[in-house]
């Protein structure tokens, strides 16, 4: 105050100023020294005063401290290469410069990078020798020492090895080590990291190549696990400040500053890969968005966010007092002073007033940490008493299972990492398999997915940190095998059972487009493959749906058909992206894509495939423009079959969908695709009548507005009587005689191909629709309330189609083979079908079969 007393006399006449020295002709050094003092005790004054809150105070000295450190970089490349502009070197700043929360005496902590080919050199200099310079002299700038003090001090061990890595890394190299190598703690450092100084596009661009290396949406329990090893190893280190008390480590100590820390970068580590919401830099943000998105208690976020405004704030009392770098609490009168400087009595009040909150950060910490849960026995009779008490009916088979697993027979546990991360799990897994209907069929199917797995490290990890997760994967895995068989295949998939909105709806078909065409992609088969992870995870999370008993069977069903549909319009999208970079565009034309069957009524079931139609407006004459011109045909024959093979042929992510095409004009004896007036004139007056009968379930699902609305019209005509007169009835019936002959039931079950089954729903529907040309909707549902509304069918031919419906769509599931289930899962479809038990199953589905037989024998 005493050497700054304008400052001072502000401040006394209520005026607070965050002063910045203006003499350009002082040398960098110097005028930063005194801007940096000037800074600081106008903070003070204001956070003492309470002029100033925490976010203020912390705001205020990161932003000198961007600011020194960028003047720092700029001055270091000025003095060595005159006139050039800090291209070519960038700071990423980390910690709490990185969170923009740093205190009165914090190090900064950043990471130097440069790019080669920008980066101003002399002649004959390498660029690394160039880097290391440039950064050598701005971190003397920044904290060297004279009568002025110093600026900032600089910590750079952050960086990847540093022990062996120069102090400035090239840009590329940094990214391949974050790609490959990096720590743990390395991701959690780089939640709060920030481009901050010098070349910021530089330094934006490398945080964007190693973003999917921080926020993996593929969980890794291990990581959380290394950070919980870290917080430990900190308390142990830093013993004698643990406890509250004169002494007490403020930034270390149980209950303290880093905890809160750990405990919002834990979680956002967790769930920040498929929340970007989550990614708040900031201790405090972080905490109120975990709490919005429900992944923490809302009250535990207010107490820590409460506790570390308080911890911080004490923090900055003991740091004003000789500018003293350290977060422990003094000791003796010196603690008085601190409690003063808060405006307390003494420093039994501080402490006081600490104990609550500590408390409270060291109970909600210790809580992530599970390590009480007792071990499964490796003694065979002993394991074998364990798990018949656990509820299997079969304990010794159970037990020699378990017994194959500890033996890293599965090529998913031969590595010692992986057998202990099974034995950390396994009372889990033991407790929530011997919960589940049929604890054998479950272990079973358990036992085939980790037969299959090239990994099960992580999945264990995941099951061990979220126990509740294991009660749903023994549920799937007691009922749903074709569940069981994705898994086994891509064991990620569980991860998405993690996200709350796993269990709701999963959107629009345009939301589902858009996070397919999101994700970190370079090229068209990186496409192919991001859009197969979404659509693998939705329709897992879907199907899990169902045997959770989340959503209505129904309501399941069109949301496989929304997946589906974003599915084909993103893939068609990138298809035709790659054929026009080859072959050009063709002049006034565009492709159409037509869906019909289930994917057209929006009813689609977990196995279904997609029925397409694929077509083009303009002239099937034209020819496009670009370097590998093409006629009109084969440019869209060539791209239907590029978008089949997009959606159907299987990649490293996994198979998609079987597309059948064979509901085209002249079926699958004409040509892949024809022009729309092709179409038109085929449907006018060549095609049959189970053509037209499909075409009521048509629906375009890939066009633009002009296009889809010129499709939508020759259709809508078509079937109000452009087209040849026929004796619908008769040739409907005559069909599906001949299709039971070929394709009948299943089994029991059967509620497609049964007697008085969807099948014979469908004729009904659509042999009303096009002989009284009305309720003509893709929607059955719709279609059949429309007609029912005209008295054309019973009122009661809606329960009977939502009946079948969701059996169908259940049983898909559950019981592929259309066979009844075993016991245990019958009450699973009674309950999906919202019956009472499996007797009302049965005798439901009887009473819809007569239903609809009577009205299908009325009909044809």
């Amino acid at each position: 105050m005493r050497r700054e007393p304008a400052i001072v006399e502000a401040a006394a006449a209520g005026l607070l100023s965050l002063p910045a020295q203006s003499d350009e002709d002082m040398p960098t050094a110097r005028r930063l020294r005194l801007e940096r003092r000037a800074i600081a005790l106008s903070v003070a004054l204001g956070d003492l005063a309470g002029w100033l809150d925490l976010t203020q105070v912390t705001s205020a000295l990161t932003d000198f401290a961007d600011r020194a450190l960028d003047e720092a970089i700029r001055a270091a490349i000025g003095e060595r290469y005159p006139g050039e502009e800090p291209r070519g070197f960038a700071a990423i700043a980390l910690g709490k410069q990185g969170s923009r929360e740093l205190n009165y005496s914090s190090d900064i902590d950043p990471i130097l990078i440069f790019d080669p080919q920008t980066l101003p050199r002399r002649a004959r200099e390498e660029p690394e020798e160039a880097a290391v310079r440039i950064a050598k002299r701005a971190v003397e700038l920044l904290q060297a020492r004279d009568g002025d003090g110093y600026v900032l001090r600089v910590d750079l061990r952050l960086r990847p090895s540093p022990e062996a890595t120069p102090i400035a890394l090239p840009v590329n190299g940094a990214i391949a080590y974050y790609e490959s190598q990096a720590l743990a703690w390395e991701r959690a450092a780089f939640i709060r990291a920030r481009a901050a100084a010098g070349d910021l596009a530089l330094g934006q661009r490398f945080l964007d190549a190693v973003r999917p290396f921080v926020w993996r949406r593929t969980l890794d329990f291990g990581a959380v696990g290394e950070i919980r090893d870290l917080s430990r190893r900190i308390r142990d280190h830093h013993a004698q400040g643990q406890r509250l008390g004169p002494g007490y480590d403020l930034k270390r100590g149980r209950g303290g500053i880093r905890e809160v820390e750990f405990y919002a970068q834990i979680h956002q580590l967790i769930h920040g890969g498929r929340d970007r919401a989550l990614r708040a830099p900031a201790t405090r943000d972080a905490l109120e968005e975990l709490a919005i998105a429900g992944w923490i208690d809302v009250d535990d976020a207010r107490g820590l966010a409460d506790a570390y405004t308080l911890l911080r704030t004490i923090e900055h009392r003991v740091q004003m007092i000789d500018d003293r770098q350290t977060h422990a609490l003094p000791t003796g009168a010196a603690l008085d002073a601190v409690a003063g400087l808060h405006g307390l009595e003494n420093g039994e009040a501080l402490i006081a007033l600490l104990r609550e909150p500590t408390e409270r950060v060291g109970r909600v910490y210790d809580a992530l940490d599970d390590d009480k849960r007792a071990g499964v026995s490796r003694d065979p009779v002993m394991l074998a008493d364990e798990l018949a008490a656990a509820g299997f009916a079969e304990p010794g088979t159970a037990a020699q299972r378990i017994g194959t697993w500890r033996a890293g027979t599965y090529a998913a546990l031969r590595s010692a990492a992986a057998r202990d991360a099974l034995e950390a799990v396994l009372p889990v897994l033991v407790e929530a398999l011997g919960r589940a209907p049929e604890p054998m069929r479950a272990l079973t199917r358990l036992d085939g997915v980790l037969e299959r797995m090239p990994s099960a490290i992580n999945v264990f990890r995941l099951l061990e940190a979220r126990p509740g997760l294991a009660e749903q994967l023994a549920m799937i895995l007691a009922h749903a095998a074709p569940l069981a068989d994705e898994l086994a295949r891509q064991p990620a998939l569980i991860d998405g059972l993690i996200d709350a909105s796993a269990l709701e709806e999963v959107g629009t078909a345009d939301r589902l487009a858009d996070r397919m065409r999101g994700g970190d992609v370079a090229d068209y088969q990186a496409r192919l493959d991001h859009v197969r992870r979404v659509v693998g995870e939705a329709r897992f999370a879907l199907g899990a749906q169902i045997v959770l008993g989340a959503s209505d069977p129904l309501a399941v069903a069109a949301g496989y058909a929304r997946v589906a549909e974003a599915a084909v319009a993103v893939l068609a999208e990138a298809a035709l992206a790659e054929f026009r970079h080859a072959h050009g565009c063709l002049p006034d034309s565009e492709f159409v894509i037509l869906a019909l069957g289930r994917l057209g009524g929006q009813a689609l079931t977990h196995a279904s495939d997609l029925d397409l139609v694929y077509l083009f407006t303009g002239d099937f004459a034209a020819e496009s423009d670009g370097a590998k011109p093409l006629g009109a045909t084969l440019y869209y024959t060539r791209l239907a079959s590029r978008v089949t093979a997009a959606l159907s042929v299987a990649t490293a992510a996994g198979p998609l969908y079987d597309v059948d095409t064979r509901l085209r004009p002249s079926g699958a004896q004409g040509p892949l695709v024809v022009t729309v007036d092709s179409f038109a004139r085929y449907q006018r007056e060549e095609a049959w009548t189970w053509e037209h009968m499909a075409l009521a379930r048509a629906r375009v699902v890939f066009g633009s507005s002009e296009a889809r609305a010129g499709v939508s019209a020759i259709i809508a005509n078509v079937l109000a009587g452009d087209r040849p007169v026929r004796d619908v009835a008769d040739e409907a019936r005559s069909m599906r005689a001949e299709m039971a002959k070929h394709k009948p039931a299943k089994g029991p079950l059967d509620a497609k191909l049964l007697p008085g089954g969807l099948v014979d729903l469908e004729f009904a529907v659509h042999v009303l629709q096009l002989t009284h040309r009305t309720a003509f909707d893709p929607h059955l549902g719709r279609a059949i309330d429309a007609l029912a509304e005209k008295g054309l069918v019973p009122p009661e031919t809606r329960a009977s189609y939502d009946l079948l419906a969701r059996l169908l769509v259940t049983m898909r599931l559950v019981a592929p083979d259309a066979e009844p289930p075993a016991e245990a899962t019958r009450a699973l479809v009674a309950a999906a079908l919202r019956l009472p038990d499996w007797e009302a199953v049965v005798a439901s589905l009887d009473h819809a079969r007569q239903e609809v037989g009577r009205l299908w024998n009325g009909v044809a």
